[in-house]
């Protein structure tokens, strides 16, 4: 089994999803399969459908009868539950957390703690790596990233920086990325500053807002009468599209309105405040700080 982090607000997620013991549950980011196997401590004759595109994932999997591994990415997920011969679940979970397992192996090219490859891909099939951003996007198109993704009050600066860099070499690793951009990150602040540019880096790689918007787009049809959605946010711009979106069932957070002035949600949010890890789970485990999650229903027509 492979090295993956401690499933955060494990418990909350839990008693999000309501799980029936004969429900249908998809959970969409698999991972080390923390959430999943609690899932399966509750399923007698249900049924459990987990995602994950990252093939290192398929180490985690579960002998079991009741589960399903389906190795895409969630965006799809609508997709393979018709080909499974399923409509409508019981509970949707998603923790958008990237895992342990990424960010520790050195070659993946996630965190700017290891020297290697500048990648980030969480699909390996894929031929579009964080080296290739850097070394072929224009100018606006680099500005759009680290000013979108990363909220960094410097981007020009940081663009500037990358741009000269790899006129005279092409940016292949992650030490030649940092000597890039070097010039740029605030003294003090290097860690706080280097996790927002790779964060920004990571996101448009995997296009994660993108596929998030197409997976949130899907749960209104997938999820059955009273069925859950329940989603783990780690940063400002996951949790704003998924606070929106269940509001009011689109991304800019405006709710809609029918000819009688009735409000036209698909969904409706269970806890009125967002649900954030214990102090104690912090203490224990520290890459919940952040987490933020957030558990809607399928709302009656």
């Amino acid at each position: 089994m492979c090295s993956y982090h401690t499933p955060v607000l494990l418990k909350e997620s839990i008693e999000g999803l309501n799980i029936k013991p004969d429900g249908i549950y998809v959970d969409v980011t698999f991972g080390g399969g923390g959430h999943s196997r609690e899932i399966l401590k509750y399923l007698t004759t249900g049924k459990l459908f987990s995602f994950d595109q990252d093939v290192d994932a398929q180490a985690n999997l579960i002998e079991d009868d009741r589960f399903v591994f389906v190795r895409h990415n969630f965006r799809y997920f609508k997709n393979f539950l018709r080909y499974y011969g399923v409509d409508h679940v019981d509970g949707i979970l998603a923790d958008l957390g990237v895992s342990s397992h990424e960010f520790d192996v050195a070659e993946r090219g996630f965190s700017f703690r290891f020297e290697g490859k500048l990648d980030m891909r969480m699909n390996q099939s894929s031929d579009f790596t964080a080296s290739d951003l850097v070394n072929n996007y224009s100018t606006e198109e680099l500005f759009r990233v680290f000013r979108e993704y990363g909220e960094l009050k410097n981007t020009g600066k940081l663009v500037r920086a990358i741009e000269s860099y790899r006129k005279s070499q092409p940016i292949d690793t992650i030490g030649e990325f940092k000597e890039a951009i070097d010039s740029c990150v605030p003294k003090f602040k290097d860690a706080k500053y280097l996790a927002k540019v790779f964060q920004a880096l990571r996101i448009e790689v995997n296009q994660e807002m993108d596929a998030l918007k197409e997976m949130l787009m899907q749960t209104p049809d997938v999820l059955g009468q009273q069925g859950r959605l329940v989603v783990i946010t780690y940063h400002s711009l996951e949790d704003r599209l998924v606070k929106n979106f269940i509001r009011s069932g689109n991304f800019s957070g405006v709710v809609e309105k029918d000819f009688f002035g009735n409000v036209k949600t698909p969904l409706k949010a269970v806890n009125r405040k967002v649900i954030l890890p214990s102090d104690e789970e912090i203490e224990i485990n520290s890459r919940a700080r952040s987490a933020k999650l957030r558990v809607a229903t399928k709302s009656e027509k």
